[in-house]
């Protein structure tokens, strides 16, 4: 019951990660919110942990899971708010991010002969182009909003585009991470630690760049509830779950979804223009992402 209800209960939790940085952004600066996130998320499942009697991570593995952690959320979260911060859009984040699954196709099959079909290339393929045509306006407007962003950005544009990069790489290696011998450890237990060492991550990044900005309000609070329980409790445990029981293309195939059901959620939350071009990229991402999870 639980694998057959964990695919789209996945997608919808992922998607609703662009809807929070959007809805925080004009109330806390972005590392700090994910400290508190991250944060409030470890202490979530070690209390959870504790209260059923969960066997806990022991020597070298306790770095193992922190590192891990780092990779998966705060690296990877980090650096790609940062990367939009100083001029990098959106749109061209998320895009980047749809390379995350091909990305750990690749590596997978060198690392844990995880060979894809070529049917399932083919549907990793699909869900790219899904993904294009669905932030295909963000895009089209990226010269002019690079050109605006230009007079504001203190950092070497070279420097943003490997930012931008590292953080798909750090998700990518997050993931893969999961195969290793952490995958014998108890699944609450190991989402506090690594939880924990995201959180190290976002203070380090939020006291190197300056980060204070909290303005205390009703969408913040519900968006760091939604950010603890639902994105970084919920949302990345079925990640790290769907890895451990599967191969690891197969699970990251399903983040092709995220970017179109984004571009709804948006619709709906924020008015936001939906054009059919949009529509008709979420359903050829959707037969991508079909097609490469066969088999």
């Amino acid at each position: 019951m639980l694998a057959t209800f964990t695919p789209a209960l996945f997608v919808f939790l992922w998607s609703t990660g662009f809807v929070v940085a959007r809805a925080i952004a004009p109330y806390a600066d972005p590392n700090l919110f994910l400290l508190a996130r991250f944060g409030g998320t470890a202490a979530l499942f070690a209390c959870v942990a504790l209260a059923l009697r969960a066997p806990w991570p022991r020597g070298k593995e306790i770095g193992k899971h922190l590192f891990a952690g780092a990779l998966l959320q705060g690296v990877y979260l980090g650096a790609g708010y940062w990367a939009v911060a100083q001029g990098v859009s959106a749109g061209v984040m998320a895009l980047l991010g749809a390379l995350q699954p091909l990305l750990t196709a690749a590596v997978a099959a060198r690392l844990f002969g995880e060979r894809l079909a070529p049917r399932r290339w083919a549907g990793m393929a699909l869900g790219l182009a899904g993904v294009v045509l669905v932030l295909m306006p963000k895009l089209q407007t990226l010269t002019h909003a690079a050109n605006a962003a230009d007079a504001h950005r203190h950092a070497n544009p070279l420097l943003v585009v490997i930012v931008a990069v590292l953080s798909v790489v750090s998700i990518t290696a997050g993931t893969l991470y999961q195969k290793t011998s952490l995958a014998q450890a108890d699944i609450r237990s190991a989402s506090a630690v690594q939880n924990a060492g995201a959180a190290i991550v976002a203070i380090v990044l939020a006291l190197a760049l300056g980060e204070t900005r909290w303005m205390p309000s009703l969408t913040l609070w519900v968006s760091l509830a939604w950010g603890i329980a639902m994105l970084s409790g919920a949302g990345v445990t079925l990640l790290v779950w769907m890895v451990r029981h599967g191969d690891a293309a197969r699970a990251t195939a399903l983040l092709f979804l995220a970017p179109p059901l984004a571009a709804l959620e948006s619709w709906w939350l924020f008015g936001e223009i939906l054009t059919p071009v949009q529509i008709a990229g979420f359903g050829v991402a959707l037969a991508g992402v079909l097609l490469a999870r066969r088999g």
